[in-house]
Parts: C-alpha cells; sequence; structure tokens
C-alpha cells in the first residue's frame, strides 16, 4: 500500500508558526513521525509540502495510477481551494482531510472547508496524531 501525505502552505514552518496552536514539534518531526507509523505497518509514504495551490493540485493529479490513499492537511486553502477538492475528485483516490488543531474551535471562516465533500474522513484537532489516524483510516 502506498499513501501520499500532502501538506499545504505554512505547515513547513510547524514549530515556529503559532506554537501555542500547532505546538513546538516541527515538519521535520511530524515527517519522522508518520514514516515510523508506516514503517511499522508496511506502508510505503511519500511526503510532499507546498505553498502553492496549483503545485498541491499538480501533486493530487501525479498520484492518479500509483497511489492508495492521500492524507492532506490543505492549510489555508481548506477554506479557500475549490482547485483541491476538483483535484481529490478527479483522481478517485481515497483521501482523508486532517487537522492538527480543531479549524470548528477557531474563526469562524475556519468553520468551512471545501475539499471535505470529496474525502472519505476527517481527523481535527489531535495533534501529530491525526496523521496517524488519518494513516490508519486510509489502511483498514
Amino acid at each position: 500500500m502506498k499513501i501520499l501525505v500532502i501538506n499545504g502552505p505554512n505547515l513547513n514552518m510547524l514549530g515556529i508558526r503559532e506554537p501555542q496552536i500547532y505546538g513546538k514539534q516541527t515538519y521535520n518531526d511530524l515527517v519522522e513521525l508518520i514514516a515510523e507509523h508506516c514503517k511499522q505497518k508496511n506502508i510505503e509514504v511519500e511526503f510532499y509540502q507546498s505553498n502553492h495551490e496549483g503545485c498541491l493540485v499538480d501533486k493530487i493529479q501525479e498520484a492518479y495510477g500509483n497511489t492508495d490513499g492521500i492524507v492532506i492537511n490543505p492549510g489555508a486553502y481548506t477554506h479557500t481551494s475549490v482547485a483541491l477538492l476538483d483535484a481529490v475528485k478527479t483522481v478517485g483516490i481515497p483521501t482523508v482531510e486532517v487537522h492538527i488543531s480543531d479549524p470548528d474551535a477557531r474563526e469562524d471562516f475556519r468553520k468551512t472547508s471545501y475539499i471535505r465533500s470529496g474525502c472519505v474522513a476527517t481527523v481535527k484537532g489531535k495533534g501529530f496524531n491525526g496523521y496517524l489516524k488519518a494513516i490508519d483510516i486510509l489502511t483498514k
């Protein structure tokens, strides 16, 4: 099984960006945690992070035909990007939306997720462990 983990804008700044919300662990810490989880479950995992919407769309499209599941944290694009929703729907790869914080407990604009309707599940507010839960959802 192959899982693609996609992270959107500003997630490369984990550990620096609003540590009171996202914690002090870094993006590299996140990658290591997920890689170890996947290794234990004999899952091939690929990581991708970009601050650019079109690059995220391209990566989703590139997954077509060679990836079994996608875990995506679209970052701020959660609330603005129909393009990411359309890409996920186009490729038809089971996708789980994940958020480190709980967007529903934050500003009103964060309560809208455009990508959610194209996903099989959403995991939010579980910190880095939410990514592990998302992977487990895809591998059941």
